[in-house]
């Protein structure tokens, strides 16, 4: 469904500097990326670092991220990283990312990683994260984000489900 939309957030972002930003659909900012796992990235029990995961996960994030605001972005929090099963040495990483949803001056991107053990062809899902970008001009002050747009059912529950999420960030931080 097109058209789709959050009637307490603006149709189109405002730019600091301009204009408002027309509205990008979810899949302009989809991005797929793979890593072999070798020798380097693995601690002494032969699976991936999890730091080295984390690495990765930035990276694929950001890059939707700045698909999406089409300017520099930065990480401002990773809300949720889970290890659901170890990596080993020689499987391929597999991330998959794309923007959940745009707030004022945030955003959240999803990455989902997966693993394929190359021999088998066999597919586990092995990570989930949720982070939060915050794109900026090059003077180093939040710029405008277009509003995201959600076609399918699936984007429609990630768009409502960052939402909540978002909203348990700001209670949580309010009771520091």
């Amino acid at each position: 469904m097109t058209g789709f939309s959050d009637p307490t957030l603006p149709p189109a972002a405002a730019s600091p500097s301009g204009p408002a930003l027309p509205a990008r659909p979810v899949r302009d900012s989809y991005f797929e990326y793979s890593e072999l796992t070798l020798p380097n990235d693995a601690n002494p029990l032969g699976t991936l670092f999890g730091g080295k995961l984390m690495q990765w996960v930035d990276l694929a994030a950001s890059i939707s991220a700045a698909r999406h605001a089409r300017c520099a972005v930065v990480t401002a929090s990773i809300d949720s990283l889970t290890f659901l099963r170890p990596v080993k040495i020689g499987q391929l990483v597999i991330l998959k990312s794309a923007v959940n949803r745009v707030f004022r001056s945030s955003m959240e991107i999803g990455v989902k990683v997966f693993v394929e053990d190359l021999h088998t062809g066999d597919v586990q899902h092995v990570s989930s994260a949720y982070l939060t970008f915050v794109a900026i001009t090059e003077k180093g002050v939040n710029a405008g984000i277009p509003a995201v747009t959600p076609e399918s059912d699936e984007e429609r529950r990630r768009y409502e489900e960052a939402g909540q999420r978002r909203a348990y960030r700001l209670a949580t931080r309010l009771q520091r």
